[in-house]
């Protein structure tokens, strides 16, 4: 008997993954460059450095290290301020986490590093207890529904320290730390001058992972194999993914490729790896200009890199806020925005990449405009409506659209209704798409008609 035929493979059941993309040149474009500070403690805070800055309900949030007389016990203070770009201006700024007084974190809370999940805000920080800790420095971890009024969590006791595999003169310790939320997973990058595979100068970066945010329990640690089990956070650090103190870094949806920041003698390099930490996707890019101390990135409350208004699938903007020049006691203070944008990035190759298209207008084939909303199409016969419903318009199309489902098709000068709270929707085939502005209706030549509250929940709905 011959061999059965074998059934064709369904495309939804094939797992797509990402192009091997290895050490490809990005071109760079759009250098900016701020005035001059942009944010400081002001008054008595004489040194303002290591921010952590959140793109965060239509503003620009930032923490940073500083020391300012009126937060106690002395030593340094975490402040807090935001404005509407990462030019500012800035709010005055104000301490949201000092000193313990009597734990870890006794005299010195800085390096901040925030990500939300949910409704919470969690604040990684470098702890001390004293001036000449040896080596004492921990990394702690703070929760807040606002981001402004902070508990400190896991007993207020440090969730990582060093892992002492080699004292060196270096006598930092664990911290600098940055995390960024992925899949279900809060990654930590961290500094820890006693770790094994650090240089000699105890410059070495980091990673543990865990799906607890206080790393209590399901820890893992990138070793040589990749990422393994661990009993604790301490235990030997084999291997470093930079060399460099004092990192920030943030995860790149459309190439997914992690991006870490760090300070060279040229400015910002940021050093990029596959999500395997098997390979270089990119080759390093440099943000030039003055810099004291670590660079803090512009990111997303997950940590990650926003997306291109102007080109989700093949540019992302790398944006930091560093500290550029030293006070009289030589402390790193003048906090100021740098950036640029990075272009050939060959992104939307697969369904998880292709999540930054959410909301995009692309052409469609047929001679009109596609909308991609949840990694379905919705299809308007006029591009002017189509540009209106969207947050942004490219003027290509990614290979991958095509294989999205055409869930709506919006013709010309469809019926469109108004609720009595303002919303509105247009009506294709009796059901109810609602949009997000009259403006859609408008340009779609739409007839628009005023409905009951009733009348406007009675309408099935189009896209969920």
């Amino acid at each position: 008997m011959g061999k059965p035929a074998t059934p064709p493979v369904r495309q939804e059941q094939q797992e797509v993954k990402a192009p091997p993309r290895d050490k490809l040149k990005l071109t760079v474009e759009n250098g900016r460059q701020s005035a001059g500070t942009v944010v400081a403690g002001g008054g008595d805070a004489v040194y303002n450095y290591a921010p952590a800055v959140m793109l965060d309900g239509g503003k620009v949030r930032t923490w940073w290290c500083s020391q300012m007389d009126v937060a106690k016990p002395d030593g340094d203070d975490i402040l807090y301020s935001e404005g509407p770009s990462a030019d500012g201006p800035f709010t005055p700024a104000h301490p949201v986490l000092s000193g313990s007084s009597t734990s870890f974190d006794a005299k010195h809370t800085c390096d901040p590093s925030l990500i939300k999940i949910g409704d919470t805000y969690y604040m990684y920080y470098t702890g001390a207890a004293r001036d000449n800790h040896a080596n004492g420095s921990s990394v702690g971890v703070a929760t807040s529904k606002d981001g402004v009024h902070w508990t400190r969590a896991n007993g207020g006791q440090a969730i990582l320290g060093t892992s002492n595999d080699i004292i060196r003169e270096n006598t930092y310790g664990a911290g600098q730390q940055s995390a960024l939320y992925l899949d279900g997973w809060v990654y930590l990058l961290f500094t820890d001058t006693t770790g094994f595979a650090g240089a000699t100068n105890g410059a070495g970066q980091y990673v543990l992972r865990s799906q607890d945010p206080l790393f209590t329990t399901g820890v893992e640690t990138l070793s040589p194999q990749g990422f393994k089990p661990v009993q604790k956070t301490t235990e030997a650090r084999t291997r470093s993914v930079v060399e460099a103190f004092s990192a920030d870094w943030m995860w790149i949806e459309a190439a997914s490729a992690f991006a870490i920041a760090h300070s060279t003698g040229e400015g910002t390099t940021f050093t990029f790896w596959n999500k395997e930490f098997t390979r270089h996707p990119f080759d390093p890019v440099v943000i030039p200009g003055a810099w004291k101390e670590g660079p803090g990135l512009v990111r997303t409350p997950q940590g990650h890199a926003p997306v291109h208004p102007g080109g989700p699938c093949d540019k992302v903007a790398l944006d930091v806020l560093r500290a550029t020049t030293s006070d009289a006691s030589g402390a790193p203070t003048g906090i100021s925005h740098f950036g640029l944008d990075a272009l050939g990035l060959h992104g939307c190759a697969t369904p998880d990449e292709a999540s930054v298209l959410d909301g995009f207008s692309v052409p469609s084939p047929e001679r009109t405009a596609d909308v991609v909303v949840d990694g379905k199409v919705v299809r308007f016969e006029r591009g002017s409506a189509a540009a209106k419903f969207a947050r942004g318009v490219i003027g290509w199309r990614p290979k991958i659209v095509d294989s999205f489902r055409v869930a709506v098709e919006v013709p010309a000068a469809v019926p469109a209704v108004l609720g009595p709270d303002g919303r509105a929707g247009l009506l294709v085939g009796d059901k109810l798409m609602v949009i997000n502005s009259l403006e859609v209706a408008l340009s779609n030549s739409s007839e628009v008609s005023v409905v009951t509250q009733e009348q406007w929940d009675r309408y099935e709905r189009l896209l969920g």
